[in-house]
This record gives C-alpha cells, sequence and structure tokens, in this order.
C-alpha cells in the first residue's frame, strides 16, 4: 500500500513578495534569532526583517566591522537596538567552538545562511573540500553545538538556505572532498546545497522530541557577494525576469523562521515562499527538490558522515 501523499505547503505569498511583507503583523518580542552571513545580501535583509518583528537578533559573520556596519544600519531603520555582532568562520571548527561554548541563554531562530558558490578549488586544514566544508559542515557544527539552546524553546525553528544548484549533484558518498575526482566548483556547490536539505530532514526527525524544526529553501536568483568567485551577474543563465531584489530573496527565509503556517512543519524543501514538488530529473527551472536531496535515508547517512568528520578535529 502507498503511503499517503502529504499536501505541500502552500502560502499567500509568492515569488514577489519581500521579507518586509512576509513579517509584517509578526510579533517575535522577547524571542533570539541567529543569522550567518548577515554582514550583507541576504542574511542582512533576513537580519533587518527579523528584526523588525522585535526579536533580538545576533549576526554572526567573519567581518565583525561589516556586521557592526549593517547592525547600526538596522536599528536606526527598525528601532530595534537588541542587535549583536559575533566573529564566526564556518570553515574553522575552533571558531564555531568558541561560538557555540560563548552561547548562553535559548535560541529561538537559527538561519543558516552564509555560503560560498562556485569557488576555485581549495580545502580546509582537515581536508574538506571548501564548499562542503563551509555551507553543510560549518552549519552542522552551529546547529548541533548549539541544540541545547534551540530545546529549550520548545518550539524553536531552524532555517537552512540551499539552492536549486543541489540538482547538480547528490552527495558522491565515496569522494565528497574531490580527493579523486576532478574538482568541478560546480558539483561542489550543489553536493554541499543537497547536504543543506538532507541536514534539515535529519535534523526534524532526530529532534522531534524537542519540538524543533528545520526546513530547506531556494531563495531565488540574487545577485550578491555570493557570485563574486562566477561575476557580479551571476552564471548568466537565469532570464532576467527571474532575477529578484535581495529583498525578494530573502522572504522565504523569513517565512520559514516567522509564519504562523509552518509551526510543528518541517523537513521541507520550499521556493517563493510556497513548498515546491519533488522532482526525478533536472527541471531547467528554478523550482523542484531532488528525490535524492529530501530521502531520509541519505538524511541520516549524511548526519553520521558529517558527526564522524567533526569528532576527527576535536
Amino acid at each position: 500500500m502507498n503511503a499517503p501523499r502529504i499536501a505541500l505547503v502552500a502560502t499567500p505569498f509568492g515569488f514577489s513578495s519581500t521579507a518586509a511583507e512576509v513579517a509584517q503583523g509578526i510579533d517575535l518580542t522577547g524571542r533570539r534569532a541567529l543569522v550567518t552571513g548577515a554582514s550583507s545580501g541576504l542574511g542582512a535583509e533576513t537580519a533587518r526583517a527579523l528584526a523588525g518583528t522585535g526579536a533580538a537578533v545576533t549576526l554572526a559573520v567573519r567581518d565583525v566591522a561589516a556586521g557592526e556596519r549593517v547592525a547600526k544600519d538596522i536599528a536606526e531603520a527598525t528601532g530595534n537596538q537588541d542587535l549583536h555582532v559575533a566573529h564566526l568562520d564556518l570553515a574553522d571548527p575552533a571558531s564555531i567552538t568558541a561560538f557555540t561554548t560563548a552561547w548562553q541563554g535559548p535560541l529561538h531562530i537559527l538561519v543558516n545562511n552564509a555560503g560560498v558558490m562556485a569557488c576555485p578549488e581549495q580545502h580546509t586544514e582537515q581536508g574538506w573540500e571548501w564548499q562542503f566544508a563551509t555551507n553543510h559542515l560549518g552549519h552542522f557544527a552551529i546547529a548541533t553545538g548549539l541544540h541545547d539552546a534551540l530545546a529549550a524553546d520548545g518550539a524553536a525553528r531552524i532555517v537552512a538556505v540551499s539552492s536549486t544548484g543541489h540538482q547538480q549533484s547528490p552527495i558522491v558518498w565515496d569522494d565528497i572532498h574531490f580527493a579523486f575526482r576532478r574538482y568541478d566548483p560546480w558539483l561542489a556547490y550543489g553536493q554541499s546545497k543537497t547536504a543543506n536539505v538532507l541536514f534539515a530532514v535529519e535534523a526534524t526527525r532526530r529532534w522531534a522530541a524537542d519540538n524543533i524544526t528545520a526546513n530547506a529553501l531556494m531563495p531565488g536568483a540574487i545577485y550578491t557577494n555570493l557570485q563574486r568567485h562566477i561575476g557580479d551577474r551571476g552564471s548568466g543563465r537565469v532570464p532576467a525576469e527571474l532575477i529578484k531584489t535581495v529583498e525578494q530573496g530573502a522572504a522565504t527565509s523569513v517565512l520559514l523562521a516567522t509564519s504562523p503556517l509552518l509551526e510543528g512543519i518541517g523537513g521541507r524543501y520550499f521556493s517563493d515562499c510556497n513548498e515546491t514538488e519533488t522532482v526525478d530529473r533536472r527541471t531547467g527551472t528554478l523550482h523542484g527538490v531532488a528525490r535524492y536531496a529530501i530521502d531520509p535515508d541519505n538524511a541520516r547517512r549524511l548526519w553520521t558522515l558529517s558527526q564522524e568528520q567533526l569528532a576527527a578535529t576535536s
């Protein structure tokens, strides 16, 4: 017998919705949010929208001076002075440990936003491919390191910023870090973005008793610093009418972080503020989540592998 089909989550928002529109009328006073990579682009706009709801927002950034400038701008724009800036380098396990050790009190919203795209071949001191290390392992370490803070809330949410780029590659289990394969920046990016989705699936399952939910998303095609390795106009393959503003690009992240429509819902993948369909081949569009990226067996396997890789650094 086939399992009953779970209805896709639909919302009143869509492609053109902005982060501010999605957050309108939501009051998160007294709640704490953490946004990685919040010194520019989507991270900064996500932090701005969350601050507008009254939440206390921590901007976790590599460039503290840039983060402080963004925090000052957000405070002036929103009137919310409860903004904090902390150093975090997702490719450095020691930096992550220092960050999670210093965190005190509950955490209600974690937005895993920071990332790198299609960079030249590079490996960390641990031998990890740079995009997998930054986009997945670093965020995995942050989430697991802050698990108790997330569990303290009783209804915490994790938002994993993925990409349609995940359709470029599943997890290549036998050679994640390109020790044998010829390095391809887009395959490496795709693999890391698949990992973001699988993390959301397994975190929701594994932490169900703590009422922690995690969802992944495609923000859309937006011109930000993420494109620094491929030119300021991205891949050049996305039609102009499908390019979003930063305010529109941050909308789906903010929706997953704040909307009552997502209460208790996790392990899903969203695009344009709505859950998107599962696909079995690349569609040529910015929609759809590959079946391998939401496969629970893959999710469990990745979680175990991630734990093992991080444990080797301690």
